[in-house]
């Protein structure tokens, strides 16, 4: 009865235990679908802002362009006022020029190297919207290690179980052969009675 009972315990617990894991994975599926979707508005937003930066960035350009033809005008008609005002307008230029093409490099290159996570350009509501998003997904990032550890721990759990109902069938086992063993040498002892007293009638 005693180990009827055990066994009784054992697959109720065993039932407990893998509706438990189902929940588990359950949980972590639907995490993982959640972050997946994260990813999905996240990207559709930084292509959004990517946009706006390609816009912002050709305007700035255009610009530039606007205000170069602008100055070259400038300097076209402010030639005939001297060789040496002139020259001295053309360094400038070429200064500014200059340095505008070095400007454009540089914005060039951290566009190229920098990814979608610029704020400079984000108003207050976007960069709270922003914290908000980097806060929920750091949050989320620290579930599925949660439920990565509890998974971990219930599988050290599993084994110890596996291992812990191996040694109880083992000593089962070995109070069956004891048992056994102990039914046949009460046999043998009834045999051998037998045949004392059955000698001892024959010499009667």
């Amino acid at each position: 009865v005693e180990l009827q009972s055990l066994i009784d315990a054992h697959f109720e617990c065993r039932k407990k235990e893998e509706e438990e894991l189902i929940a588990l994975k359950e949980r972590i599926e639907k995490r993982r679908a959640e972050r997946a979707e994260q990813q999905r508005i996240r990207a559709e937003k930084d292509k959004e802002r990517q946009a706006r930066r390609e816009v912002k960035m050709r305007k700035e350009e255009a610009d530039a362009q606007r205000k170069a033809d602008d100055d070259a005008k400038k300097k076209i008609a402010l030639t005939n006022m001297g060789s040496g005002f002139s020259s001295h307008l053309q360094r400038i230029d070429a200064k500014r020029g200059k340095k505008q093409t070095e400007r454009e490099k540089k914005k060039k290159v951290l566009a190229e190297r920098i990814k979608p996570l610029s704020i400079d350009s984000l108003t207050d509501d976007q960069l709270r919207e922003k914290a908000k998003e980097l806060w929920d997904w750091l949050t989320n990032l620290e579930a599925i290690k949660y439920d990565h550890c509890e998974m971990l721990k219930r599988q050290r759990y599993e084994v110890k179980n596996v291992q812990t109902r191996v040694k109880l069938k083992n000593k089962n086992v070995f109070c069956y052969i004891h048992i056994f063993v102990i039914a046949m040498q009460v046999e043998i002892l009834k045999h051998i009675q037998y045949f004392s007293l059955d000698l001892f009638y024959k010499r009667q």
